[in-house]
């Protein structure tokens, strides 16, 4: 075939093209998987950010380090954020940002948050960047846990200081302040307690950086507490004037007996000033000062503000110009102005406060960390930048609803309600970054379930509080069991113990029956309005288990500490009243009967005490089912996924030495596929796998995801959706290549994979090119495998009658796929132009065919054929062509529901194709006339008669040069081609007219030629 006509056929496709990477080896693995990309959905709203930092060189240039997103960079004042930290960090949680003063391109980040939530993701680290985030170098302290600060000397970048937590569930011996001076090449630990004991924060001496600060605490999580403080040699403030080598603890005016979490901070213009907040018994509480570097210190606020919840919070930072002007980082973020004798607060967008940094050439110029994100301000914190360009929300789990296109929904770690997103455009919006977040009722902990068959309906639960939510009147019913507050109790004298996120399902039998769990199983089939206990306790309650969180200074008893509670439930689809429940103390339970009689069929092997994250009744064997077991809060990181076949009575472990899962990735997740029985997923702590053989060996499937724990796993309309502590929901569209069996099996021979049914979507009004959210443009996606890249490869699309819709080649490898959105003023709408061609090589590859056939004809060959109209609903099929080989597979084009429902039938959209096709060839002929008359124009020599004949014409179909001119004929049949295409709808009257007219028209243009 003439490069002529391979030009026209690849620039007759409009599709988008998702093309990745291939391996050299002709055997498929996950990882030729790459042309299999995730794509984000948000929200676009932040979520916790645990430290926060700017460079005093570079006013406009701040960081900010997320609790389970990472490290972003903003360099015009917090209006943009980009992430740096992703494809080099092994942790998604962030505990310190330091840059160098010497070298901002210098900037050195301790991993591991410092507010040890129940929910906080371990640290793996430090990581070093000398290009400004561009790129990074994992530097050291693996094992350190959680980190609390980093400082680097002023005078020498390679001399860094860490003070480490430590691991946050477990005694360790990495505990413990570590200094370096050579960059990170090597870590020394200068300062060591014991394994129980580390270290918050510290800070160096302003103008002598041997002289450093340590604020050591006695900090581990329990699932059932938190234990911060000790006795006095288990904390306190620690100094050492040698840089390290020697170390005295500071007493004088400080609490002598039990002592909690402590952070620090001296003045930058008087460094004998050293502040410090500190956790201690009633009356000792709050900020201490000292005047002579530590020699003594004065109790100057005991204000409560300054120690509420002190383990999440903790944080004093001095305006760097004047030592009386004190900031306090907690609930709220408060100021003092008189060396924090008086207190006022301050507003910030959100609340729970965890870190400040004030510019120290303009302190009015700083940047706060909040469980919302991060904010900038310009004039000292009366006005803040928003919070709605970070995609770092931390999510419990995943639900979608039934309407189309399908919405996903989930409780917001630190959200005030629960949230929904779209998975598409649903209507036309100016703003999709933010637009697209509605409130679904319950708060932070979720789960939000919608309603089948009725997606306005929301069931959510709020630390376990019941309601039912309505998105079109915007209230919330509230139907909690028992009805009783549950805050602050002991555990062991509660009539229901829920946790924080009190699992909600609804039966796949009966939307209307939905169960609930605190240590019990709860069924309502009134919306709430009555509640059934069908169940005895289903957990272990061990009493030594049932004690008031919080030691041994403050009590903390927010539901997230109540042990002995339901995680997870599952109906089998398969079998009404086949319940499958799962604790957050290690106990698996089953009921056959709906409730009337349950066994204990916790796997026998499995160490007690996990929390069942996840159950997964299998929709392929009644008796089947899987778990996963997360045991990281008992310092257990090992991954525990089991299965059964026997409706369990035995189990087997999924997870042993060697199956494909690192043996520190905790198992949050695991889900079995619908359709391919033994396809199974998994999210861990750190990203997802799958397995193609039953959970008998995994592979890594992150692709493009971020490292951050997934929480949950739904699997729907052929997609793949997630939902994670810290990046908000994504959406593998299309997963049905992984369906194939022969995919384990790709070897020597091409492979075209059969593709999905795909809904006729119309993208709506929306203006989001390169935006927030990703969302495609509605493409028919075809994946195929080539084992080598010597052969070219064309792709064509056939209608149901044989006819060719589309083809599209491998063919010039000058021709570049690119996309152009172009504005057209006379026609008041903007075009997306799109040009692309199959790619070759070894692997995987994917195309995107957004269903658009030929349009018409335009001089500019970019954009010739473009934007033709919307293949109609019906059968198709895909032809691969490599080489000799020829492949083919049939695939469905759906309706629209919502078109449907508007009355559209295919005869009328079939209507609506017919006059798209007249008016398509009435613009080209007319396109096609214009350009041939202005090259005729441009060879007539000697002939002002001719030329002025070709004038005339031409001014009748063009429009002349300048603002706002005439629309001439061209532009008007064009006009009428934008009237008839743009969405699916009967023809009106007047098109059909004025068809008739503009026909009549270039109809006599033609004729005047002759």
């Amino acid at each position: 075939m003439k490069l002529t006509r391979v030009l026209f056929l690849m620039l007759f496709s409009l599709s988008g093209l998702w093309c990745m990477g291939q391996e050299e080896s002709s055997q498929l693995s996950t990882a030729n998987y790459e042309s299999l990309q995730y794509r984000t959905v948000g929200p676009s709203r932040g979520g916790r950010v645990t430290t926060v930092t700017g460079v005093a060189k570079e006013p406009g240039t701040f960081y900010l380090g997320a609790s389970g997103g990472g490290v972003w960079k903003s360099l015009d004042y917090g209006t943009t954020w980009k992430n740096v930290s992703d494809g080099y960090f092994d942790t998604p949680s962030i505990g310190a940002i330091s840059v160098a003063q010497n070298d901002p391109n210098i900037v050195y980040v301790g991993t591991g948050s410092d507010g040890l939530r129940s929910n906080v993701i371990s640290g793996k680290g430090v990581y070093k960047s000398i290009d400004g985030g561009k790129s990074w170098k994992h530097i050291g302290l693996r094992n350190a846990g959680q980190i609390g600060a980093v400082e680097i000397d002023p005078n020498n970048s390679n001399i860094v200081w860490v003070a480490a937590i430590g691991n946050a569930f477990t005694s360790n011996l990495e505990r413990g302040i570590y200094k370096t001076k050579d960059g990170g090449e090597n870590w020394e630990k200068v300062l060591f307690i014991s394994d129980k004991v580390g270290f918050s924060d510290l800070e160096l001496l302003p103008g002598n950086p041997n002289v450093v600060y340590a604020a050591a605490w006695k900090a581990e999580r329990k699932p059932w507490t938190i234990i911060s403080g000790g006795n006095r040699d288990e904390g306190g403030i620690y100094k050492s004037v040698n840089g390290g080598q020697d170390w005295v603890r500071l007493n004088e005016g400080l609490p002598q007996n039990t002592i909690g979490k402590i952070d620090l901070a001296v003045s930058p213009v008087d460094s004998s000033i050293l502040y410090a907040v500190i956790e201690a018994p009633e009356g000792e509480q709050g900020l201490y000062k000292s005047s002579d570097q530590g020699g003594s210190f004065t109790h100057v606020s005991d204000d409560i503000r300054l120690v509420n919840r002190p383990f999440y919070y903790t944080n004093v930072e001095l305006d760097p110009t004047n030592p009386d002007i004190v900031y306090s980082n907690a609930n709220p973020l408060i100021k003092s102005t008189d060396g924090g004798k008086t207190w006022r607060v301050l507003s910030v967008p959100h609340g729970d406060n965890h870190d400040i940094w004030l510019n120290p050439s303009n302190p009015q110029l700083l940047i706060q960390a909040n469980d919302g994100g991060a904010n900038v301000s310009f004039n000292g914190g009366e006005t803040w930048s928003t919070q709605f360009n970070q995609p770092t929300a931390e999510l419990y789990q995943v639900e979608v609803d039934d309407q189309y296109p399908y919405w996903l929904y989930a409780g917001q770690q630190d959200n005030y309600t629960t949230i929904a997103v779209p998975s598409f455009p649903p209507s036309a919006v100016q703003n999709p970054g933010s637009a697209w977040i509605i409130n679904t009722g319950g708060c932070e902990t979720g789960p939000a379930v919608p309603k089948p068959g009725n997606p306005n309906i929301v069931y959510a639960n709020c630390k376990g509080r019941f309601g039912v939510f309505n998105k079109l009147t915007g209230v919330e019913k509230s139907y909690y069991v028992g009805a009783s507050n549950i805050y602050g109790h002991n555990p062991k004298d509660l009539v229901y113990r829920f946790q924080r996120v009190a699992p909600v399902h609804v039966s796949p039998h009966n939307p209307d029956v939905v169960y609930h769990g605190s240590q019990f199983l709860h069924k309502t089939d009134s919306d709430g309005f009555e509640w059934e206990t069908i169940s005895p306790d289903l957990t272990a309650f061990e009493a030594d288990k049932q004690v008031i969180s919080g030691s041994p200074i403050t009590r903390d008893i927010t539901g997230e500490e109540y042990y002995s509670t339901l995680y997870s439930i599952r109906e089998s689809s398969l079998q009404e009243g086949l319940i499958w429940t799962g604790s957050n103390d290690g106990v698996v339970s089953v009921t056959r009967d709906g409730g009337k009689t349950w066994s204990n069929v916790t796997p026998k092997k499995l160490p007690k005490g996990g929390r069942v994250e996840s159950i997964a009744a299998s929709v392929h064997d009644l008796g089947t089912a899987y778990i996963a077991v997360d045991r990281h809060l008992l310092g257990d990181a090992k991954p525990y996924l089991y299965k059964t076949t026997d409706f369990g009575k035995t189990w087997s472990l999924l997870t042993k030495s060697g199956s494909g899962i690192p043996s520190d990735y905790t198992t949050r997740v695991l889900r079995e596929d619908p359709v391919r029985k033994g396809l199974l997923y998994t999210g861990t702590e750190y990203g997802m796998f799958i397995s193609m053989d039953d959970g008998q060996s995994w592979e890594a499937f992150q692709q493009n995801l971020p490292v951050t724990p997934i929480t949950d796993i739904k699997i729907y309309r052929g997609d793949l959706i997630v939902s994670t502590m810290g990046r908000g929901f994504w959406i593998l569209d299309n997963i049905t290549p992984l369906r194939d069996q022969g995919i384990s099996s790709l070897g020597a021979k091409p492979h075209l994979f059969a593709p999905d049914k795909t809904i006729r979507y119309r993208y709506p009004l929306v203006r989001s090119s390169g935006t927030f959210p990703a969302y495609p443009r509605t493409a028919v996606y075809i994946d195929y495998y080539l084992p080598d890249s010597k052969s070219e490869v064309q792709l064509d699309i056939l209608d149901k009658s044989g006819n060719t819709v589309v083809s599209i080649f491998s063919g010039n490898s000058l021709l570049k796929s690119s996309v152009e959105e172009v504005e057209d003023m006379n026609l008041s709408t903007t075009f997306r132009y799109v040009n692309t061609r199959l790619e070759k090589g070894r692997g995987m590859h994917r195309f995107a065919w957004d269903l658009r056939s030929k349009g018409p004809w335009h001089k500019n060959s970019r954009r010739r054929y473009r934007n033709g109209p919307m293949v109609l609903p019906g059968q198709y099929t895909a032809r691969l062509t490599v080489g000799e080989q020829q492949m083919e597979q049939s695939f469905e084009v759906l309706a629209d529901p919502r078109v449907e429902a508007e009355g559209l039938t295919l005869d009328k959209l079939q209507a609506q194709g017919e006059w798209q096709q007249k008016v398509i060839s009435l613009l080209s002929e007319a396109r096609q006339l214009q350009d041939r008359l202005e090259k005729d124009l441009k060879k007539a020599k000697g002939s002002s008669e001719r030329q002025e004949k070709l004038k005339n014409v031409l001014n009748k179909l063009r429009n002349a040069k300048g603002a706002y001119p005439q629309q001439m004929l061209v532009s008007q049949i064009s006009y009428l081609y934008n009237m008839v295409g743009r969405t699916d709808q009967k023809v009106g009257k007047d098109v059909q007219e004025r068809y008739e007219e503009l026909k009549t028209v270039l109809e006599e243009l033609n004729s005047s030629l002759d």
